[in-house]
């Protein structure tokens, strides 16, 4: 039994829409035939869709509450499917009851029916199957979802601000010094001597900027894209780039601090649901978003393997080498280890936070003072020259 999207019309005239169940497509038209409806589109569940993280949480929350309610996996999904609060993943989810009813497990399900569903995601899935956790397991990547959205939501939010107005400024800049300046030299070139040297520097910009700024401006953007796209396929070149972030003077201590944080949450929930400490050490890796710590992750998952500890591995991973050795050795010596990781990761969670809000609080004056400077540059670049006639007069 397959499900199929359609869309179609009524004896009325009038366009309907939704799922039905059959056996093929000749199946599904016969059936709908038989309630009225003339299928003009049919679509079956199987092809990728994409899932935004919002909607992936709110799959995992309400799952993992029917299943906790002792439902069947089947039947759980199959009242998820009507859901109201997905109705755009409709199609995704009949897909992943049709592959489970059919005998798939529930991981490789998701990972079928959507691109946007993650490896970490899976392997945590695939790992609460195996420990018959899976409605506690999907509740708490429901929270880590919805952490992870928050946290990008927020600085998003809180750059929206200063991108405003470098945006802004960058329009006043092109405007006064491509039109302003030079419209100022025309009008008191006539009566004017010197020039100050002010009044000069600006009206010397003013011309680069009219007769070089689109293109410098196309050739930046040119050598952006080819190196985002040389960088998208050179793995070698991603790590080394990775590994130069971290050692930026003020963007390298915030990157250190998220990986900190996505890598302790991501690792107590592997722990937590029953994953191996070397598979876990390895999708954490991943789910820092980090290249390089990626890299040292795999590398030292093998060590691991052979016999070594946590602690002693994290010790060999820069960014993580600092403090959170110590809180796994900790672990390592009295059991507990994911709730030790789980409250690295609040530490290091308000730590980010109140780093992106310290900093954040300077930039936006910073940026304010530097346009007025600019501004009033401008401004006595224009005035002097005029001052000058006026007291020559």
């Amino acid at each position: 039994m397959k499900t199929f999207n359609y869309k179609g019309y009524n004896t009325k005239g009038q366009v309907q829409k939704g799922l039905v169940e059959a056996l093929s497509v000749k199946d599904a038209r016969e059936k709908l035939a038989a309630t009225g409806i003339l299928a003009e589109k049919l679509t079956a569940t199987g092809r990728q869709l994409r899932l935004s993280v919002a909607t992936r949480s709110v799959i995992y929350r309400e799952l993992s509450a029917l299943l906790d309610a002792g439902l069947p996996l089947v039947d759980a999904l199959e009242i998820l499917v009507s859901s109201p609060e997905v109705r755009d993943a409709q199609l995704g989810l009949a897909g992943i009851r049709d592959r489970v009813r059919e005998g798939a497990s529930l991981a490789a399900s998701f990972s079928e029916a959507s691109s946007s569903v993650t490896s970490f995601e899976t392997s945590i899935i695939e790992a609460s199957e195996r420990s018959a956790t899976v409605a506690d397991v999907l509740s708490r990547l429901a929270d880590f979802l919805d952490e992870q959205e928050e946290l990008r939501q927020s600085v998003q939010s809180a750059l929206v601000y200063p991108m405003i107005v470098i945006s802004v400024g960058i329009c006043v800049a092109i405007l006064m010094l491509g039109v302003l300046i030079p419209r100022t030299r025309d009008l008191l070139s006539s009566g004017q001597g010197e020039w100050p040297l002010l009044t000069t520097i600006m009206m010397a910009l003013g011309q680069v900027v009219m007769r070089w700024g689109l293109p410098v401006l196309i050739v930046v953007v040119i050598a952006v894209y080819i190196f985002r796209r040389r960088l998208k396929n050179n793995s070698a070149m991603q790590c080394r780039w990775d590994k130069r972030l971290f050692n930026l003077p003020i963007i390298g201590r915030g990157y250190k601090l998220l990986v900190n944080e996505r890598f302790c949450r991501t690792m107590a929930i592997l722990l937590d649901g029953g994953v191996s400490l070397i598979e876990s050490l390895v999708i954490a890796g991943r789910a820092t978003g980090s290249v390089w710590v990626t890299a040292l992750a795999v590398e030292e998952s093998e060590k691991i393997r052979h016999g070594d500890k946590l602690s002693s591995a994290l010790e060999r991973i820069p960014p993580m080498a600092e403090f959170l050795p110590g809180w796994v050795r900790v672990g390592e010596a009295g059991g507990g280890m994911a709730r030790l990781l789980s409250s690295a990761a609040q530490r290091y969670g308000l730590q980010w936070r109140r780093f992106l809000k310290l900093h954040l609080s300077f930039l936006e004056p910073l940026i304010i003072l530097l346009i007025g400077g600019f501004v009033l540059l401008i401004t006595l670049a224009v005035l002097l020259p005029i001052l000058n006639m006026s007291k020559g007069m």
